[in-house]
């Protein structure tokens, strides 16, 4: 009983956000253009259960580049309004969109020539009505079977943030290193700090082939390596290019007899290339300019030292994006 009622509870929360998909809508956009647009910050507020989910929104959007902080109505009306300037805007959030202590500082910050933002799910509230954009985030039913604590609710008008926080990532071109800039303590913070000396692939670790080895043979090592490329090197070890998986992808659809050609044939002959003493940020960020997943070190004299893969920047699994 108690698990059933638990997924039932997931279920009614998974419901609720999914319900908000169809909302995304002109209003959403305009939302995001707004906050872009400003000079300042983003004021989050709510009463409660609201409040604690603006916090949450509030930290979201710092840690992705949009600057904001958190404001108690009820502080805000005994003084904190201080902090609000005509350069910022106000989220405000509450589900009925009735709340007292927010709604009565919609007039004041009007005065100070404050545009307002509503997520609630009282689409024809005083809130909503007196909103620059509404943003419904209305639920169906509470995962609460009195349908009395906020559950569901909460649950949704968070994800709502979650989505403002993310579209105006990608609309500011937030990148890896402007995320360590903003978590230097955390251990992705820490590992795009290092060096790429300490980072990289050395000596037998390195997926090297001679530049006159049968392409036949190059892509055994290539399998071998599961790195999806190998570097092409003459005997010294000095570099002349390299080949990935997909040119040979490529070669197989225009190149005859592919498998009986030399690797120096068929090699990209010019791969990026990093200095040992980088940061592990500065090659994670020339890799993502690129569209590659490995770059190259050398000395003076173009001989192979290392190589620094995508997967050891990050840690082998231990760090993930989806942006």
């Amino acid at each position: 009983m108690i698990i059933e009622q638990a997924k039932e509870v997931l279920r009614i929360e998974a419901e609720g956000i999914l319900s908000l998909i169809d909302k995304i809508d002109e209003r959403f956009e305009r939302a995001v253009r707004m906050i872009y647009a400003i000079p300042g910050r983003v004021i989050v507020t709510g009463m409660g259960k609201s409040g604690l989910v603006g916090k949450k929104i509030v930290a979201t959007f710092n840690s992705t580049g949009t600057p904001a902080l958190f404001l108690h109505p009820a502080e805000g009306l005994h003084g904190d309004l201080g902090m609000v300037t005509t350069n910022d805007i106000l989220l405000a959030i509450s589900n009925s969109g009735e709340t007292k202590e927010v709604n009565l500082l919609i007039p004041i910050i009007r005065k100070i020539g404050v545009k307002l933002i509503a997520l609630t799910g009282g689409t024809n509230s005083s809130l909503a009505c007196d909103s620059d954009v509404m943003l419904d985030v209305g639920v169906q039913r509470e995962a609460c079977p009195l349908g009395l604590a906020p559950t569901t609710s909460t649950t949704a008008t968070m994800a709502m943030g979650d989505a403002l926080a993310v579209a105006l990532l990608n609309k500011r071109g937030f990148k890896e290193k402007d995320f360590h800039l903003f978590h230097p303590g955390g251990a992705l913070g820490e590992r795009l700090m290092v060096v790429v000396k300490d980072v990289m692939l050395t000596e037998s670790d390195i997926p090297m082939v001679l530049e006159d080895e049968l392409v036949g043979k190059t892509i055994s090592a290539i399998n071998e390596r599961n790195l999806g490329f190998i570097l092409v090197v003459n005997k010294e070890n000095v570099l002349k290019g390299i080949i990935t998986d997909g040119d040979i992808r490529r070669h197989i659809q225009v190149t005859d007899n592919l498998l009986q050609r030399r690797a120096n044939e068929i090699m990209t002959s010019d791969p990026k290339i990093i200095e040992e003493d980088k940061l592990a940020h500065q090659a994670l960020e020339l890799m993502e300019k690129n569209g590659i997943t490995a770059l190259v070190i050398i000395d003076k004299k173009n001989v192979v030292k290392g190589i620094v893969h995508l997967h050891d920047l990050l840690g082998r699994g231990k760090f993930k994006f989806v942006i």
